[in-house]
């Protein structure tokens, strides 16, 4: 494994330097308004643990009147600057804007806790400094942030209940859900994480143990891990954010490598308050960046709004807007429906029928691609992962296809694996991939999942129910659909022993297929 991991380390080291380039760049981006003012200040957080932060207020603030408060708590290892150009958009629109670096990163105090409990103090340790220092009203507060700041933000509007309106940008709701979904680690968003962390931070002894449990992949961690994960997702304090009831945005990419949408669907759908989901092409925190150097962005634009509404007051319409709004992967334009389970107006199934027997420990060539690039491709040009579907080595990889469809079929939502597998080993990983293939072969990949399981008899057949990550993608006419299941990834820690095999059957009394979500036709 400790190959593996460096080799995931210095692939990762490439993607790390080119988020660092990005935030030192934002230290030029376009002042929005010149009439702003920004102010470098250091701010006591949880413990007295030192904060740099800087605000930004309007040219008209006098300190006579209060002002609506927006905290933005920063990205993972990006500096303090990061969000400068949008909150002097914030600011000339009659906001008092504070951002700041979060513990343990750049020149802020202590260590990295993760989105700990002391992260969550520090967001009202930064609120109670922006009331007694800035002219902030105490009633109209928000938070946003992106990535590592969405987190926190979700966190903090949990256990403060003075916070009223939250945006939080490709992040997380479950933690345990985006890296470690199907009981499988996703290693390459955990690698990226850790180099960056590395970079441009100081990391706790805790957060340093857990990297390593979670590349050591021993099973005896797992539960240690859980709770870990427990403690820094939305999901465990869902009753208490309810409870607050504060306007809550997710926005989020379909390709998502860090933080897969479907953890943001679900939450979406247990929220009781104001909400609002948004998801878009590309891949973690993409969709975002170009707002990030003050050009326009339609995620920043809606995240204006909101605030807007929920904090100022304003009668922009984004109340009375279908709250799910979503743009496909092949198709410029946006969709609105009133809920998530109105995404997939209807479904198709495929049946995996026959039996099938795949190798271990070998990658037949399909899988999902680089964390960061493949799906930034997507969303540039279009071009997802591809593989030529005649030509995957059948030992290695199962395949079923649908018939050839005479109209196009617009997927929308989360795709369902149902199937039998008899294993030769106790444990293993297979991962499910749903292609597009054209009249060629050519395969182009609509989405995929991971699954590992534990404890099973060799020999004995047991059922496998898995999602895999929702997207948006319209398969052309004359196309057919394809699932092909493997054992082996390289965005995925893989736990299937030497020389083992998995078989996939169909029994007459419970038999396999996929079910494809699909929007009205």
């Amino acid at each position: 494994m400790g190959q593996h991991r460096q080799a995931l380390r210095a692939a990762a080291l490439g993607v790390a330097g080119a988020t660092l380039a990005a935030g030192s760049l934002l230290g030029t981006a376009p002042a929005a308004h010149a009439g702003t003012a920004v102010r470098f200040v250091d701010i006591k957080g949880d413990g007295g643990t030192v904060l740099k932060a800087n605000v930004v207020l309007p040219a008209s603030a006098d300190g006579g009147r209060r002002l609506p408060l927006i905290v933005l708590p920063t990205s993972w290892g990006l500096p303090r600057i990061e969000y400068l150009a949008q909150a002097r958009r914030l600011a000339d629109s009659g906001y008092v804007v504070l951002s700041y670096n979060v513990r343990g990163f750049w020149q802020s105090g202590g260590e990295i806790e993760v989105a700990g409990p002391p992260d969550v103090a520090d967001a009202s340790r930064v609120i109670d400094w922006a009331l007694a220092h800035t002219p902030a009203d105490p009633g109209h507060i928000g938070i946003g942030g992106v990535s590592y700041g969405a987190g926190i933000s979700l966190l903090a509007a949990a256990h403060d209940p003075r916070i009223k309106a939250v945006a939080a940008l490709s992040g997380w709701a479950d933690l345990i859900g985006s890296i470690y979904s199907g009981r499988t680690q996703h290693v390459q968003a955990a690698a990226l994480l850790d180099v960056v962390g590395t970079a441009t931070g100081r990391r706790s002894a805790e957060s340093r143990e857990v990297f390593g449990d979670f590349y050591r992949a021993d099973l005896a961690d797992e539960e240690r891990l859980l709770a870990w994960g427990r403690k820094r997702s939305a999901t465990t304090y869902l009753d208490r954010l309810n409870r607050n009831a504060p306007a809550v945005m997710l926005a989020n990419a379909w390709g998502d490598s860090v933080f897969p949408p479907d953890q943001y669907a679900d939450f979406y759908t247990r929220l009781t308050g104001p909400k609002r989901l948004e998801l878009r092409p590309g891949d973690h925190a993409t969709a975002e960046l170009s707002g990030l150097f003050g050009l326009p962005n339609d995620v920043w634009t809606d995240t204006r709004r909101w605030f807007d509404h929920h904090l100022r007051g304003v009668d922009n319409g984004v109340n009375r807007e279908q709250p799910v709004r979503l743009k496909s992967r092949s198709t410029g334009g946006y969709e609105g429906y009133p809920d998530w389970k109105s995404v997939a107006a209807t479904s198709r199934k495929i049946d995996l029928a026959g039996t099938a027997t795949v190798r271990a420990n070998g990658d037949s060539g399909a899988n999902g691609g680089i964390v960061l690039l493949s799906s930034i491709v997507d969303q540039l040009v279009r071009l997802p992962p591809v593989a030529s579907i005649p030509l995957l080595p059948r030992g290695r990889a199962a395949v079923w296809q649908s018939e050839r469809y005479a109209s196009a079929q617009r997927v929308r939502g989360s795709a369902r694996l149902h199937t039998t597998v008899t294993p030769t080993a106790s444990s293993g990983t297979l991962v499910a991939y749903l292609y597009d293939v054209s009249p060629l072969g050519l395969g182009k990949l609509v989405s995929h999942a991971p699954y590992t399981f534990y404890g099973h008899t060799p020999g004995r057949s047991f059922g496998v129910d898995l999602e895999l990550f929702a997207t948006a993608y319209d398969v052309p006419a004359g196309h057919r659909l394809a699932l092909v299941v493997d054992t082996v990834d390289p965005l995925y820690i893989e736990h299937n022993p030497t020389g083992a095999r998995l078989t996939f059957s169909s029994p007459a009394n419970d038999p396999s297929y996929v079910s494809i979500p699909l929007r009205e036709q």
